[in-house]
């Protein structure tokens, strides 16, 4: 390693373990941000959905190019002759079991979001899709399970992975401390220990802060629902920010018992939970019906992977002046993109000892699969109510989308049980989320460093919640939504550089440590 980032990985900043640029000019944008939102009050609903519509309206045939450059990029490194590479050198071995590694990329990368979408997105794309005419209902299920399909499948995971095996690669391979500026050391060289690497780093931050908002955003109004349901608590954006308040203090008690005993043994927690959840749904549900359609939705999806993966609207979007996909893909795009320096970052920490192949197909393959089946079982169980004439979903979608998994769950036995089975299952995502998502931003904030003392964890772990709370009294959903869309846009262009950079070095470790084939 360098012996000037050695000194800077040591850095203090008025006696805390921090990079002083990047923590202290992260804060001040995100305070910024915030407070703005905070003193506009309600109007502030109306210009995030100004900004929203037009950011996506222009930039959105970006998002879905460079998605699919990244897929097809990270497929190329797992299979080309740098797959054979180990994360840590040839000696290195896994800290953790593939099942533990697997219960942490799922929790990490979807948790929050599956359980708020996996009901209520089939069925807005059931009743409202432009691909499709909406009165074959038979092709608007197809239809609305493959768009599901796309939004949480490869693509997403794609993001991840390319920025998680960089991070991996330039940590453990390269010798440089875990922040995104160290991914451009093969383009920048030494200029990333000063401003441009100081500015890399705080695009990231933000970028995380918004995006984990963006999810706990959502995680709340679903615990909130769900406590509505079980107990008759008001659903209100006082409650939720009460319950924001009370679930980061609960990840703070994760954050202190630290990763392997915190945040691993609850991810693990958390497959647990969901697997019951789902046995229960298949086997109280339309069984037959759920394996059927599973099948059937995944050879939907590929035998239209490339149509639906480059649509953008365009034709449509001309005749008609609609613009469905700014909600929908666009949106999803920047959120993966926004949430993928925390993802990334707590992908890295937990996959030394991998090969390139092995990381790319297990972070590819495994939690996609788990997220078909789930979309599939929960998505397909409501889309069967729909066909034998119940629409108590689509009427909850439509009314707080928040309530459309206990809606479902409502139509079968035990009820109250599996409810509540959901509601803790939202509230131990959103507690890995918020302490993954507090080590995250630490380590980017002081400047690669592990060692940080705890109080610096829960401050970004009560900074993460404040935001998402500020969001939903300023906007609601429409401003969590904006709020991924800016901040996934300047991390976006960083991607691009951050996948030239990374395979410049590839190819000179390769060239070092391996005989030519």
């Amino acid at each position: 390693m360098d012996q000037k980032y050695k000194r800077s990985d040591k850095r203090t900043f008025f006696g805390i373990k921090a990079n002083g640029p990047v923590f202290v000019t992260s804060l001040l944008v995100i305070f910024i941000l915030v407070l703005t939102t905070l003193i506009v009050g309600k109007p502030m609903e109306k210009y995030f959905s100004l900004i929203q519509t037009k950011v996506a309206n222009n930039t959105g045939w970006f998002f879905i190019l460079l998605v699919n450059i990244l897929l097809m990029f990270a497929l190329y490194l797992g299979f080309s002759k740098y797959g054979n590479i180990r994360l840590g050198g040839k000696g290195a071995k896994p800290e953790f079991s593939k099942k533990g590694w697997f219960a942490m990329l799922f929790s990490a990368g979807m948790g929050i979001g599956l359980l708020f979408w996996s009901v209520a997105e089939p069925i807005f794309h059931y009743n409202s899709n432009p691909l499709i005419d909406n009165s074959d209902k038979i092709e608007a299920a197809k239809s609305a399970m493959g768009l599901t399909f796309l939004h949480w499948g490869v693509h997403a995971w794609a993001i991840y992975a390319i920025v998680g095996l960089a991070l991996a690669f330039f940590t453990f391979n390269k010798k440089l401390p875990l922040t995104i500026r160290s991914i451009f050391h093969p383009l920048l060289g030494n200029r990333i220990y000063g401003p441009i690497g100081d500015a890399i780093d705080i695009i990231s931050v933000i970028a995380t802060i918004f995006g984990l908002a963006t999810s706990l955003g959502f995680g709340v109004q679903q615990v909130n629902a769900g406590l509505n349901y079980l107990f008759d608590i008001n659903l209100n954006t006082t409650v939720q920010i009460v319950l924001i308040v009370i679930i980061t203090a609960m990840a703070t008690m994760s954050l202190i018992l630290g990763l392997d005993k915190g945040i691993r043994r609850l991810s693990e927690w958390n497959m647990r939970f969901a697997i019951i959840l789902l046995v229960f749904v298949i086997i109280v549900g339309p069984t037959v019906f759920l394996a059927k359609s599973f099948v059937q939705n995944l050879g939907h999806y590929l035998s239209d992977f490339f149509e639906i993966s480059f649509w953008t609207e365009s034709y449509a979007g001309v005749r008609e002046a609609k613009h469905w996909q700014n909600s929908w893909t666009v949106f999803y795009w920047a959120w993966w993109i926004a949430w993928s320096p925390f993802v990334g970052i707590f992908i890295a920490r937990v996959s030394k000892g991998r090969t390139i192949k092995e990381f790319i197909l297990g972070v590819l393959l495994v939690p996609t699969l788990l997220t078909f089946i789930w979309m599939s079982v929960f998505g397909g169980s409501a889309l069967y109510q729909e066909f034998i004439g119940n629409t108590v979903i689509t009427d909850a979608v439509n009314d707080n989308v928040a309530t459309a998994i206990y809606k479902l769950l409502e139509q079968y036995p035990f009820a109250f049980i599996s409810s509540f089975i959901a509601a803790i299952l939202v509230t131990s995502f959103f507690i890995t989320s918020s302490d993954s998502g507090s080590l995250v931003v630490d380590t980017l904030t002081s400047g690669g460093r592990h060692d940080a003392p705890v109080g610096q964890k829960i401050f970004w772990a009560s900074m993460e919640g404040a935001v998402a709370g500020i969001l939903l009294v300023g906007g609601g959903l429409t401003a969590l939504q904006t709020a991924s869309i800016l901040t996934g846009l300047p991390f976006a262009f960083i991607l691009i550089m951050m996948c030239f950079s990374f395979y410049k070095s590839l190819k000179s470790y390769h060239k070092e440590n391996f005989t030519d084939e």
